[in-house]
């Protein structure tokens, strides 16, 4: 990575501050910025620095070319180096755009296919201009969809212990009409305590043929070793886990299971009824979990017996994480870090309201589920997973020991 020093005009920080042009100001400096970060980076592609000479050099410098970049802020007017070699293609353009041209992408769909609403014409026109065409939306679906499949269809090569699935409902024009279609989302940590997304799709509905397929795809790239599946309870999923990972653990999300429990309570006892439950999800262990158990069928076993029942039904799918040591049970009691993930998901999909059709939303969840996978694969690791392969061995040990005897 270029190591950057960045200088701006005075005028530039000047404007910043006055209470006119602050966007002129901003886009201006932003500018500045960028094209200070492409010569940087033409910088290091070449491994020297204008008229340097050394013996490590790669290549030369042979001018620039203009190029506009449409960003929230305006139109930037970009200098790009040209190098003898080729061109030269920044990062820059590449990490950028690839989830702001799939969001203004679809809206272009929109507006070429005549079902726009007013107000997405109206920014589409002022983010592209008028002069975009069928044909302008056509190469640039070109130049986006290769990556976005090389990212759903690329292998799996490491072990998943851990693997959080979730779906939302987003409304396609399928042949003329509006259908609500399920995105499938699984997010996973690997064997190195990194996360990735590991995968997602679209189908007609959440049924058990729609999970088994969305499983099997992502066995066909190599998904294996899955220790504990983490999911609220969609319909049919539970079924296809039995029957594509005929021994992985099913986690039910405890922040669903207590909004399930919460809506069938009676408000008045909404909250007694709460604590109890989440004295038995903060439980040390399985032994004291079961303790919290007991105490809850006593206690509104005759007062509230619904109640009381789904407790006691769910209750191995709500504590399975009691199995794994405790500094891994927080981040996978839950589906929350993917919630997060969806509302994102979700804040671009208000935009559109409307997919034109079920490419462009494949293109724009894709885009924007890249961008994350590329910050977890780069910062810092999910989980340290020593502590888990100690525990996991000791239990295979404990199994092994058992069968002899």
């Amino acid at each position: 990575m270029a190591r950057i020093n960045v200088s701006i005009k005075t005028e530039i920080l000047k404007g910043l501050f006055t209470s006119n042009g602050k966007d002129e100001a901003f886009a201006r400096l932003m500018e500045e910025i960028f094209n200070q970060v492409l010569e940087a980076e033409a910088t290091e592609k070449l491994g020297a620095e204008y008229y340097e000479r050394n013996k490590l050099r790669k290549g030369y410098r042979n001018g620039h070319r203009e190029r506009s970049l449409n960003t929230r802020i305006g139109e930037l007017k970009l200098s790009v180096p040209r190098l003898r070699s080729g061109e030269f293609s920044p990062e820059l353009f590449k990490r950028y755009q690839r989830s702001e041209q799939a969001l203004l992408l679809t809206m272009m769909e929109m507006v070429v296919n005549g079902v726009s609403t007013r107000k997405v014409k109206r920014i589409t026109e002022e983010l592209c201009g008028e002069s975009f065409s069928k044909s302008t939306v056509s190469n640039l679906v070109k130049s986006m969809d290769p990556y976005i499949e090389a990212f759903r269809n690329r292998e799996l090569n490491k072990r998943y212990p851990f693997l959080i699935v979730d779906g939302i409902y987003t409304k396609v024009r399928e042949n003329g009409r509006v259908r609500s279609k399920g995105i499938l989302i699984a997010t996973g940590i690997n064997e190195e305590g990194i996360r990735e997304v590991v995968g997602f799709t679209i189908s007609d509905t959440e049924t058990e043929n729609s999970w088994r397929e969305f499983f099997q795809g992502l066995k066909a790239r190599g998904l294996k070793q899955v220790d504990i599946v983490v999911s609220d309870a969609h319909g049919g999923l539970r079924k296809a886990l039995k029957k594509e990972f005929h021994n992985v653990t099913f986690q039910r999300c405890q922040t669903h299971f207590a909004k399930n429990i919460s809506d069938n309570t009676p408000k008045k006892m909404q909250k007694e009824v709460m604590l109890d439950l989440h004295r038995l999800y903060n439980a040390m262990d399985m032994e004291e979990a079961r303790m919290y158990l007991d105490r809850i069928i006593v206690k509104y076993g005759k007062r509230l017996p619904k109640i009381a029942d789904m407790i006691e039904e769910h209750f191995d799918e709500i504590t399975a994480v009691m199995s794994l040591p405790e500094k891994y049970r927080k981040r996978l009691r839950t589906t929350n870090s993917l919630e997060r993930l969806n509302e994102e998901l979700r804040r671009r999909e208000r935009v559109i309201r409307i997919f034109p059709n079920e490419e462009s939303a494949i293109r724009m969840m894709g885009a924007l589920l890249m961008e994350y996978n590329e910050q977890w694969m780069s910062g810092k690791k999910y989980f340290d997973m020593t502590e888990y392969y100690s525990h996991i061995n000791e239990v295979k040990e404990v199994v092994h020991s058992n069968e002899l005897t």
